[in-house]
C-alpha cells in the first residue's frame, strides 16, 4: 500500500452570479429609503461609513471638497467596478461623481447592499 502526500491544498474559489452592470441606477436612489434619507441629511457621515465598509479609510471622503472633480469618489467608484466585475466607463465614473455626488454614493451603498457577499476563512490547525 503507498500513501500520497497533499503538497497543494484545493483554494476556496468566490464565484458570482451577479450581472456585470450596476444593481440599480445612479437616480434610484428611493429604491432604499432609510439610505436615500441618511445620505440626504447627512452626506458626510454617510459617504465616510460607506468609505469604511468597503475596506477604506473611515474619513477619506472628507477630501473631496479640495478639487473640481472629487477625487475620492471617482476613486471609490472605479475601485468598486473591478471589484465587482462591473463594465461601465471612466467618463461615465466622472460624470457621476462631478455632477450626482450624493447619488453617486447611494448607488455605490446600494451596490455593496445588494452584492454582500460572505467570505468565509478556513485554517487547518495541527493536531
Amino acid at each position: 500500500m503507498t500513501s500520497k502526500m497533499v503538497i497543494n491544498q484545493p483554494q476556496p474559489v468566490m464565484v458570482s452570479r451577479e450581472s456585470e452592470e450596476w444593481s440599480s441606477g445612479i437616480c434610484d436612489c428611493c429604491d432604499d429609503v432609510p439610505q436615500c434619507c441618511f445620505a440626504f441629511w447627512c452626506l458626510p457621515c454617510f459617504s465616510c461609513i460607506t468609505s469604511e465598509k468597503h475596506g477604506e479609510c473611515l474619513c477619506l471622503p472628507l477630501l473631496d471638497g479640495f478639487g473640481i472633480i472629487p477625487p475620492i469618489n471617482m476613486s471609490m467608484r472605479v475601485s468598486m467596478r473591478q471589484r465587482y466585475r462591473i463594465k461601465d466607463t471612466m467618463c461615465k465614473d466622472c460624470l457621476y461623481s462631478t455632477f450626482c455626488y450624493p447619488c453617486s454614493w447611494c448607488q455605490m451603498a446600494r451596490e455593496m447592499k445588494s452584492r454582500n457577499i460572505p467570505i468565509v476563512l478556513v485554517s487547518a490547525k495541527h493536531s
